[in-house]
């Protein structure tokens, strides 16, 4: 993916990094971060750690950022905390001032990571960190909430909120798979209305797609790009536990743009109506309720990515 770059100036050495980490992780990805950090250390960066110790402390951090604190915010975790970064920054004013935002993928996922093309490998990510070019993104906002990647409702909202977290501590992206089995003999099947300019569906599941990727190297809506303000919404329309595990099973296997009856809209806004406060997901994690509203943001983000390697790559 080829994204404009953002007229933000970063010294081209000893940049003065402000990292967001979240320290809930097993012991394999505190040796990655702490690698990463030497890595970042050897290439001349000075480096500031601030840990979370709840939820909404990564939001909170990144929103009270001053910008002449560093020269780039660095998240440092799965795609909660990612997705809590970027609602601080949606969140500052615009008298704050740009900060560009790097990453450091310690999540199950991954998915916004893997968007633009960025290694897992200490030594890589630490590159990308230091060499990198920051780039616009236009993030979703679900009522209020911005998301970078996608918002759900349906069989997946189900299995974001209802997924064990020790067992996704345990399994990582297993957990996910083994609660959608069990949300699937449940036979949960919610009824939504979808709008979109005027235009209404009836839908059992909808996917509002700002990046391409989901879920983790799945694909849903193939032609949506971060750099376009224009969200892609995914429309499952038909209701029940058979379609349901038939759409899961297209995702899966990336037979689903075959399905006659998928479709995927363009539009700058959208309504979701369906069960009263049933859970919207957003970037893998809880991030609002229904009835939903999703726009893009009004402010895009600069986020550091590798440079572009040309049509269709990255």
């Amino acid at each position: 993916m080829t994204l404009p770059s953002v007229p933000v100036v970063l010294p081209p050495s000893a940049r003065r990094l402000l990292v967001i980490h979240n320290p809930v992780a097993g012991a394999r990805r505190r040796r990655r971060f702490r690698a990463t950090l030497a890595a970042l250390a050897a290439a001349g960066a000075a480096v500031r750690v601030l840990d979370t110790g709840a939820r909404g402390d990564a939001e909170r951090m990144a929103r009270e950022l001053v910008a002449s604190q560093c020269d780039m915010l660095v998240a440092a975790g799965g795609d909660g905390t990612i997705n809590e970064v970027v609602n601080g920054l949606v969140g500052r004013s615009a008298a704050g001032g740009p900060v560009p935002l790097g990453i450091i993928p310690l999540g199950t996922a991954n998915v916004l990571a893997a968007e633009l093309g960025l290694p897992l490998d200490p030594a890589g990510v630490a590159e990308v960190i230091a060499r990198g070019r920051p780039r616009l993104i236009h993030p979703g906002l679900a009522n209020g909430r911005a998301f970078s990647m996608m918002a759900g409702a349906g069989l997946d909202a189900h299995v974001v909120e209802q997924v064990d977290p020790i067992l996704k501590r345990i399994a990582g992206k297993g957990a996910y798979a083994v609660e959608t089995l069990r949300q699937l003999a449940l036979g949960r099947s919610g009824s939504y209305r979808v709008t979109v300019d005027g235009r209404s569906w009836e839908v059992g599941a909808v996917i509002l797609a700002k990046g391409h990727f989901y879920g983790g190297r799945f694909v849903c809506a193939p032609d949506v790009r971060l750099d376009d303000p224009c969200l892609h919404v995914c429309l499952f329309p038909r209701i029940g536990r058979w379609h349901a595990l038939r759409y899961t099973a297209g995702v899966v296997l990336g037979t689903i743009h075959r399905m006659r009856d998928y479709a995927v809209v363009r539009a700058e806004h959208a309504l979701v109506e369906g069960p009263d406060g049933e859970a919207v997901q957003g970037d893998g994690d809880v991030i609002a309720r229904l009835p939903l509203e999703v726009r893009v943001a009004p402010r895009p983000l600069a986020v550091v990515a590798p440079p572009a390697r040309g049509p269709g790559q990255g």
